[in-house]
């Protein structure tokens, strides 16, 4: 089985493909040239969805069967003018099982019955309880991770900054926050409950319950689906980062670490990531053929994912534009020659015809 690699970035979207040895590669683009490409996604069908967004002409979902010819979805996520809230920009799609999910900026999630031709608000989380206190993080108030129960499709997890995350058993219809034991960031006076700034979720395959979060303030698992968290900074080099993905056959995990809120660099100019061979209990960097010079670029928090090979490969875009791979679990690095713009999204598919 080939790669593809969806890079999304602040000017279009590009084509990056291999084959099943992920050593040379080919790249097409750019698509949707000048627009922002915020997240892309596949059904089980094998059809492609692609946010974009643009300051002056707002956001869009565009479906394809080919990767050539988009059409734009005309019903595609809203709030309803009484909410008075504006829809910036698209930052995840879920459209792998029977019930397809967008979260969106400014923070709310949409959910579509009909496979991505229409989609509705859904109210239990939008409308919570709590959300007259949520408050944005530096880059928005924004619906961005999004987790299934693989065992019961009814339970479900969203994360939002600089808010929380927040748990569903009843597919939707009511919301829990589910942060005890992260640091709060944004203190609320009338809700202990949010103003946790989740960065990103990964998910143990085999068991729902385990679930690893980048905060804005470290590093935390939980082992319960969210009713605890536990700090898990072992190795590491710094409390702040965004991505965290996890390899489906080994467990293990990897993520980029940043200097700080503030700085929002590499940890003393090092292009590292680091690797967790045992659930998040120790952390270790890995940078063979990573560049060695001062290294003055980010990893946002949707640049970074994992493909299905075994061993895996993977794969991170930055700041500067720069995308780097390894196709044997971060043993060895290498980088596309290509410059991008910035970098917003890395999305890895399988083809079978790559």
């Amino acid at each position: 089985m080939g790669v593809l690699i969806i890079v999304g970035t602040v000017k279009g979207a590009f084509l990056v493909r291999s084959d099943d040895k992920r050593n040379s590669w080919t790249v097409d683009g750019p698509h949707f040239k000048g627009w922002k490409v915020t997240t892309a996604s596949r059904n089980s069908n094998g059809e492609y969805f692609l946010a974009t967004a643009s300051d002056t002409y707002g956001h869009a979902i565009h479906r394809s069967a080919d990767l050539e010819n988009w059409t734009q979805i005309v019903d595609g996520p809203k709030f309803e003018e009484e909410a008075q809230r504006k829809l910036n920009q698209i930052w995840f799609l879920a459209t792998e099982a029977d019930d397809y999910y967008a979260g969106v900026d400014e923070a709310g999630l949409f959910k579509s019955t009909n496979h991505g031709d229409s989609w509705l608000p859904v109210s239990g989380l939008n409308e919570h309880e709590t959300r007259s206190g949520w408050c944005p993080g530096a880059g928005g108030m924004c619906a961005h991770a999004f987790l299934r129960d693989s065992q019961n499709p009814d339970r479900m997890w969203c994360g939002i900054s600089a808010v929380g995350v927040f748990r569903t058993e009843d597919g939707g219809q009511t919301w829990t926050p589910k942060n005890q034991g992260i640091k709060v960031v944004i203190p609320d006076e009338d809700d202990s409950e949010i103003g946790f700034c989740v960065h990103a979720l990964a998910q143990d395959p085999d068991d729902p319950n385990v679930i690893w979060q980048q905060n804005h303030s470290g590093m935390y698992r939980t082992r319960d689906g969210g009713d605890r968290w536990e700090s898990i900074q072992n190795g590491l080099p710094s409390t702040f980062g965004f991505p965290i993905v996890v390899d489906p056959h080994t467990k293990w995990l990897y993520s980029f670490p940043l200097h700080s809120d503030e700085f929002r660099l590499p940890v003393d100019g090092k292009c590292q990531v680091y690797r967790s061979q045992d659930q998040g209990d120790s952390w270790h960097p890995l940078g063979n053929g990573l560049p060695e010079s001062r290294y003055h670029a980010g990893v946002l928090r949707g640049a970074m994912d994992i493909d299905g090979h075994d061993p895996c490969g993977i794969y991170f875009g930055t700041t500067s534009g720069t995308v780097h791979y390894s196709n044997d679990r971060g043993e060895q690095w290498q980088s596309l020659p290509d410059i991008f713009p910035r970098i917003l999204t890395v999305k890895v598919f399988s083809e079978s015809d790559a």
